[in-house]
């Protein structure tokens, strides 16, 4: 930050300096013009006194010494409030030493002590987010490790518990056998997905490096609801897919970003049954491109929208098993988009609940929104 010459510390402590001497050498030159009266007359009572000190010391050793106690005494006066805010800076940094992290140094003038205030305020505050980004990176830490024994412990246990059973002979027929063998398989199967969906988001977390390349998101959203369709079928939802004629291009990572569009369709289907129907539409706005996938049926309270991304979150209790969902779905969706410098958001109103990607435009598509602009 550029101050000021005449601002600057340094100004002005040689400016009290000088101040200080000159005030120093006229209130001695005073009292020496009084003395040298006193010493030549004898009509003040001083005149003995002031004869045996400057017999004693000299006339220029005594105007020195005199000289030397003004000075200080002026510059000490003169200097006091810049002591006193220096003080001040002290006690403060002792206070934040001491861990009192709302305490702010009082930023004064504009010279290098206010710099150093204003800079220790700063750093104070980065000091405070940074430990409370680490307090809630442990807490989450420790939420992670409990949700997932939480969650990982229900399918084993079914799986240790009808193994157990099998393996003990306690079952009346092979009926009954097959029986308990499909249900350890499908929490098997269900544990499986879990591990998986816990792998992928420790990975999307902690910002794993992208392919990039030239993705048309129009072809990809085409070929998606196609590979969906059985699945459509089965859950007799139909899919009205919206899509331009012209490509839209992103810069992005094929495998990861399909990810995000099949959790997102997944979760329409186990959700939109109700409505029959889901809409995917792909437009571009704005220098974005724009995805939306929605499904209809009763819409979700607006207090449950802001928590739909955070991972093991889940709007209905019974959703992992009824759906064997993972809760980590939209996590990994939100962990992806933003991999790509994009975001995702969620609406639910008047029965239709959607969810919306936007990424930035990559390739021939942001080239012509630039020539675009240019022209106008």
């Amino acid at each position: 930050m550029s101050r000021k010459p005449w601002k600057s510390l340094r100004f002005k402590m040689l400016y009290l300096f000088g101040l200080s001497v000159l005030a120093s050498f006229f209130t001695t030159g005073l009292l020496y013009l009084a003395a040298i009266a006193a010493y030549s007359s004898d009509m003040f009572y001083l005149s003995p006194l002031l004869r045996e000190v400057f017999d004693k010391f000299g006339l220029l050793t005594t105007y020195i010494t005199v000289s030397l106690v003004f000075f200080f005494i002026y510059f000490f006066a003169l200097s006091r409030s810049t002591i006193r805010y220096l003080m001040r800076i002290s006690q403060g940094i002792e206070r934040i030493a001491g861990g009192d992290f709302e305490s702010r140094l009082p930023v004064r003038g504009g010279d290098e002590l206010g710099a150093l205030a204003e800079n220790i305020n700063k750093m104070t505050a980065q000091l405070k987010l940074s430990i409370e980004e680490e307090r809630r990176t442990e807490r989450t830490k420790a939420e992670l490790v409990t949700n997932v024994s939480h969650d990982l412990r229900t399918p084993l246990t079914s799986i240790v518990g009808y193994l157990g059973l099998i393996e003990e002979d306690r079952y009346r027929d092979e009926v009954e056998l097959r029986h308990y063998v499909q249900i350890a398989y499908e929490k098997s199967t269900r544990l499986k997905t879990m591990i998986d969906d816990l792998f992928e988001y420790t990975r999307t977390s902690g910002g794993i490096g992208l392919r990039l390349s030239p993705i048309n998101l129009v072809e990809m959203i085409g070929q998606l609801a196609a590979q969906f369709r059985l699945q459509f079928e089965q859950a007799e939802v139909k899919c009205r897919l919206t899509l331009p004629d012209h490509s839209i291009l992103v810069d992005a990572d094929g495998d990861k970003l399909v990810r995000v569009f099949e959790n997102l369709v997944v979760n329409a289907i186990q959700y939109g049954k109700e409505g029959r129907q889901i809409d995917i539409a792909v437009w571009s706005e704005r220098g974005l491109a724009v995805v939306e996938i929605a499904n209809y049926g009763e819409p979700l309270p607006a207090s449950v929208i802001p928590l739909l991304f955070e991972r093991f979150y889940r709007g209905e209790q019974s959703r992992s098993r009824n759906t064997g969902g993972s809760g980590l779905g939209l996590a990994i969706a939100k962990n992806i988009v933003e991999l790509h410098h994009g975001q995702i958001s969620a609406a639910s109103a008047e029965g239709k609940t959607s969810f919306k990607v936007e990424l930035p435009l990559g390739g021939k598509d942001l080239l012509d929104i630039h020539r675009d602009a240019g022209k106008h």
